[in-house]
Formats: C-alpha cells, structure tokens, sequence
C-alpha cells in the first residue's frame, strides 16, 4: 500500500509507472505527464522539505512482489509457495515468462518511484529559487539523487540494459534509449558522486530531522556497490574506505535482533525501508507486507498473531553448507525451520544428528508448524509475535527492511582486496574476521577470494540478491545451477514484461 504523507499534490500516474498492489489490477492506458499543482506556493521555503518526504514515503512503501523477485534466483533461497504463483516458482529455475505479473509490476513500482524522486528534485529547485539558504536545498535534492540511485540499481541488477531517466515526465520514456548495464553503473557511480558534497557525514541513525535518511555513507555504499557490478575494485575500496574510516559503522552486537525491532535503525544500517505502526494498536500503519515471507503455519506465542503466504524458503544447499562451516548464530537467526524441514535435512545420511538447537520453536518462543507451500521461512525477514506492537496482529508489521548494512560493506571491501585493490583503512584479513566474530567463529588469516564469498555467503544469505549478483559477476554458474535447476549466462536477466514492450518502442527494440 503506498501513502503519500506531504501535501504537495500531483496528477496521477498511469500504467508506465503506477503497478496495482495486486496481480489481477494492471493498467494498460499510457502515462500522463506528472504536473504541480497552481496552489502550491513555492515562496513558503519551509514547506520545502516536503517533496523529499514524500519521495521517503515513496520508497518506504514497497510492493512485496519487487523483493521477492530480485532475490529468488540465488542459491540461498528458493521460491516456495508451492501450489501458488507458479510462473514465481519457474524463475527461480530460471524458466522466464514476459508475461507474469510480478515482472511488469516491480519494474513499475521501481520506475514509479524513480520517478517520485525526480518530482521531488524538481520541486525542490522551485523553493531553492527563493530560499535564503540554498544549502538545505541543495542536501535534499542529493538525498533524492541517492534513493532514486538505489532504485535504479535494483532494477539494473534485474533487468541489464534499461532506461536512465533524467525528469518526472514518464512520456521521456517513449523516446529514451536503453543504456547498457555498464552504462547505469557508471551513471550511478557518478551520481554518487555529485551527491556526496551535500550529504550530512553521519550516520542515518545519528540524523534528527529525518531519522534514518539517507547520509553521505548511503551514497558511498551505492557508489561502492556500482563499481562492484562493474568489476572496477579499486573504485569499490575506495568508497568502502571510507566508510570504515568514518568510524561511525559498527556490527551490531546481537545478529538475532538486528533483524527483529531492537535493530532498527542499528549503526550497522547505512539503507533501511522503515516501518512503522505509530505505537498505536490500531490505525494507520506504514509497512512493507512481510507476510508473503513469513509460514503458512505456525503457533505464536502470542495469540492471534496473523501467519504468512508461504513464499521465499530458504534452500537446503544454504542450510547444508551453513551446517558444515558450524554456524549456529546465523543459522538459527536465517532459518524457521518446521518439522517436515528437519526431517528433510535428516534424509541426508551426513546430517541425521543435528544440535539441539535446530528446533520448529524460534529463540522467542514462536513455534513454525509444518505448512504445505515450504519447508522453511525466512528468519531475517521474521519478527517475533511479542514484539508486535500490542492490538497489532499483522505479520511483522512494525519491521524495518534493511537494504544495505556494514557487514555488507566489510565484506565488499574484503573482496575488492583480494581482487588486487589497495586500501590503508583496514585489510582484508581484518573486515572478513570482524563479521566472523559476531558470528562466533575464528579468525582466517590470508583469506582467499573463495573464504570472502564463502562468508559473504553465509552473512548475507536471503538479502536482495546479493548472492546471484555474485555468482553472476564472478562467473561462477555451476553454484546457480543445483538441485535440479540449469543456470547459463544468457539467462541472467529476465525478459522485459511484455506489458511494457507492448508500451515502449525502444524497449522492444534493445530486446531484439
């Protein structure tokens, strides 16, 4: 569900951009150009923090299909939700339909907001025209800049070549050509870079007039991640540098709850979508729909607590190879197993005794009850039904999404080391062992590239595709292609929905 809580008016959008929030609602009229409305005085200059809260709310406000989609085709999880959706559980064997829902709406619902913050941009300019001090203008359309970065990764990552957008008019996207996948990364890089001048150095948490917005180190992460598509490493440790240097980032001491309500807005998190039920036990409430991550079956600790649809399962080859390494903080966190999993797991002769601590109850008492769509759940995406809200009962309402977190930026730093960059500001050796020691684990000394994503594995297993990203950049299809499934580099990214071919002549065209 998308609220808009700033009072800057706009004329609706149509098909292009605006996905409905379910499969069986998709528009098909062409866009309408986006207008201000004549009412809107742009010479009130303290109203000019606004659009920019609008564009957060925006982004905030994510349709559960897009994070399924970006991640499911790794190797750390697969689809569940058997019996539903079936063309979800096909991508995740790499077998494409244009066609599916869930293609057209999370491009439109990440275009939509592309284009949000460029409407935010925009208006922005107009109050920075009578402002006295242009440098708050100037941080909020930086700030702008950065989300609409981060939107327009996530759909480079999906999709390869696709449209760089450079206003709020969506009709620009009838004469736009494509950009190469390369050409995005530079693009983001760069405007990481224009960016950064204007972005308080802090961290999100440490920020009191938008708690939790987006900072300096938010750019330098997008930055950093842009590079490591492009495989320019130097450029990865020197934004990744810079952050570790800051000292402003730390791990959050507790792995379990950093995902749970404790760990929102952690000082791990550089990049969180916030929740937030206003600490009412009803009413309106901010949210991403965890649900469709969360069991089918379970019997919470606290009654009436609403259950999930059953999708995004944690795979047995994750499970398996977090059991061999003797991971027990990450694994237990990562993981809602049920009863059926286990004995799945035991089917394996080498794993027919596991520690007592594999269990269908969680740490917080919550017990998973086997349901018919998967075997397991996603922990990280979980939250204990007695840290909702009291009144509250919708599954994991109140629950950040962290998108971007400095475990992931020690580990990027690690590998862009050990892929022959240079940095002073902590060794590969040093970021690799400091996330391991939250974990529980010794330290390595030397770590080859192999340990680095071994670790980037078991750290950031079910998060955003980081893991097919990987494998994807590195070549490494042969780990994409098990139990069953058949991954080849002509299949990395997937078809553009064929609602938007129909729309876009240059689309169909970079498709041919």
């Amino acid at each position: 569900m998308k609220l808009r809580k700033y009072t800057i008016k706009m004329v609706a959008l149509g098909a292009v951009l605006f996905g409905a929030s379910a499969c069986h609602d998709l528009l098909d009229e062409p866009k309408e150009n986006t207008s201000f409305t004549e009412e809107t005085d742009y010479t009130k200059t303290e109203d000019m923090i606004l659009p920019l809260i609008g564009a957060y709310a925006e982004f905030n406000s994510r349709g559960w299909e897009d994070f399924p989609l970006m991640s499911v085709r790794g190797d750390d999880v697969n689809a569940g939700g058997l019996g539903d959706q079936q063309d979800f559980a096909e991508m995740d064997k790499f077998n494409y339909n244009k066609d599916f829902w869930m293609y057209n709406s999370t491009w439109q619902n990440l275009y939509a907001d592309i284009f949000d913050t460029h409407s935010a941009m925009e208006q922005i300019e107009l109050y920075k025209e009578f402002a006295s001090n242009t440098a708050k203008a100037d941080q909020y359309i930086a700030e702008a800049k950065v989300l609409r970065g981060w939107l327009l990764l996530q759909l480079s990552r999906v999709w390869g070549d696709v449209f760089i957008t450079t206003s709020s008019d969506p009709s620009d996207l009838l004469v736009l050509d494509v950009a190469s996948k390369d050409e995005v990364m530079q693009h983001l890089s760069d405007q990481m870079d224009e960016a950064l001048p204007y972005l308080p150095a802090l961290r999100p948490n440490e920020r009191v007039d938008i708690p939790g917005g987006v900072t300096k180190y938010t750019a330098l992460a997008i930055k950093a991640l842009a590079n490591q598509e492009l495989k320019n490493y130097q450029g990865v440790a020197d934004a990744t540098s810079q952050i570790i240097s800051s000292g402003k980032f730390s791990l959050e001491a507790d792995f379990y709850n950093l995902f749970k309500i404790p760990g929102k807005l952690s000082s791990e998190n550089l990049l969180e979508l916030q929740a937030s039920d206003f600490g009412q036990s009803s009413g309106d409430m901010v949210y991403y729909e965890f649900a469709a991550l969360g069991p089918q079956g379970w019997s919470p600790k606290v009654k009436g607590a609403d259950g999930g649809w059953g999708f995004y399962e944690p795979s047995l080859k994750w499970i398996k190879f977090m059991l061999d390494r003797g991971e027990e903080t990450r694994l237990e966190t990562s993981v809602l197993f049920t009863d059926r999993g286990i004995a799945e797991i035991k089917k394996d002769p080498k794993y027919t005794s596991l520690p007592a601590w594999i269990s269908n109850t969680t740490p917080s008492g919550d017990v998973i009850n086997d349901f018919s769509r998967a075997m397991f759940s996603s922990g990280k995406h979980y939250l204990p039904s007695d840290q909702l809200t009291p009144g509250r009962t919708r599954y994991g309402s109140n629950k950040n999404m962290i998108a971007i977190r400095y475990a992931e930026i020690l580990l990027m730093h690690a590998e862009a080391l050990v892929q022959g960059a240079s940095s002073s500001a902590m060794t590969a050796d040093a970021a690799v062992n400091t996330v391991r020691a939250r974990a529980g684990l010794s330290n390595l000394s030397g770590v080859t590239l192999e340990q680095v994503m071994d670790e980037k594995f078991a750290e950031l297993g079910m998060e955003w595709g980081i893991r097919y990203s990987d494998m994807v950049r590195l070549g490494k299809y042969d780990e994409l292609s098990y139990e069953g499934r058949s991954f080849s580099e002509k299949l990395t990214f997937l078809p553009y929905p064929q609602n938007q071919v129909d729309l876009l002549p240059n689309l169909g065209a970079a498709q041919k």
